[in-house]
């Protein structure tokens, strides 16, 4: 940062949301009660998978990763929204900014990256069912994981690096309820032109690589299931991966509009209900698709129940 006309990092203001006090103590119960739900789900979810036996599998090996990524995913956003509809605590440093953009981000393409690996075990167990143990093995399910780790956390150093050089010597409220690039950079009074080619460029690629994989897994298992003989076992093939791609709707439908523009800074407001969407809204129905619609975590959770 530059002295003079330009000042050195201060405080960042978030503005949240616009409306009434009435609105904004119903958003909070709202988003508290959503919170705790994905929270609690989700480490219902990780204890059930640790505890039983027949759930320590590559599938529920990334499902696991999965629920612990949603629980820092809404962590890093929600708690610092319920304190701003509570008319506390809008303040947010520059480094807090970074840090919280860094965390929101990355998890979020660890996600994309997480959600890669599970249509190719399905592939495996569906298309390859008698190589599956040989090629999905605890070694490669382990190294998957933490490649798609690795890869989210790696791939978002890169623009947080970039938005750290920006000056900021204007207005600093921030509008949005957690520091997102597009409403932070469109506060820069120097040139973020580069931020935005190389924020478009790694969403880009990011999309269209999980989905390519995701893509091709899907075509051939839905092409392997329509040539089973039986209803029953086409029922029973397209049950093991029907919670994954239910899921995988949900996020790239939630995800696709915020990163894929023309413009990073257009529609804010359209880009913050969207975000609402991803960080509070999906983090709650995974959980709940998970168990609903997958046999093996219905039948577990039972016998969980039965011994109490």
């Amino acid at each position: 940062m530059h002295q003079g006309n330009e000042s050195l990092p201060q405080d960042f203001l978030l503005l949240g949301f616009p409306g009434s006090q009435g609105l904004h103590l119903s958003l909070f119960v709202l988003f508290l009660l959503m919170y705790l739900l994905t929270v609690g789900g989700n480490v219902a979810i990780l204890l059930l998978v640790v505890s039983s036996p027949q759930l320590h599998t590559p599938m529920y090996f990334f499902l696991s990763n999965l629920s612990f990524l949603e629980i820092w995913y809404t962590t890093a956003a929600v708690p610092k929204a319920l304190a701003i509809l509570l008319g506390k605590d809008r303040a947010i440093s520059f480094v807090g900014c970074l840090l919280q953009m860094y965390m929101v981000f990355s998890l979020g393409c660890t996600e994309y990256f997480l959600l890669a690996p599970m249509p190719y075990d399905r592939y495996l167990a569906i298309c390859c069912p008698l190589h599956y143990g040989a090629i999905m093995s605890s070694l490669l399910s382990a190294q998957l994981a933490l490649g798609s780790w690795a890869c989210g956390f790696l791939t978002i150093a890169v623009p947080t690096a970039l938005i750290s050089t920006l000056s900021f010597c204007g207005p600093r409220a921030i509008n949005h309820f957690f520091c997102d690039i597009a409403p932070w950079i469109s506060l820069a009074c120097s040139s973020t032109q580069a931020v935005e080619l190389v924020s478009f460029g790694i969403a880009f690629m990011v999309i269209l690589s999980s989905c390519l994989i995701t893509l091709v897994s899907y075509v051939y298992i839905i092409n392997t299931i329509l040539r089973i003989p039986s209803a029953n076992g086409r029922s029973k093939a397209f049950s093991t991966c029907s919670s994954h791609l239910t899921v995988v709707l949900i996020w790239y439908g939630s995800t696709s509009f915020l990163h894929i523009r023309t413009s990073i800074t257009d529609a804010l407001d359209l880009t913050k209900a969207v975000h609402v969407l991803n960080t509070v809204v999906t983090p709650v129905l995974n959980p709940f698709i998970y168990t609903l619609r997958n046999k093996e975590v219905r039948e577990s959770l039972l016998r969980k129940w039965r011994r109490k």
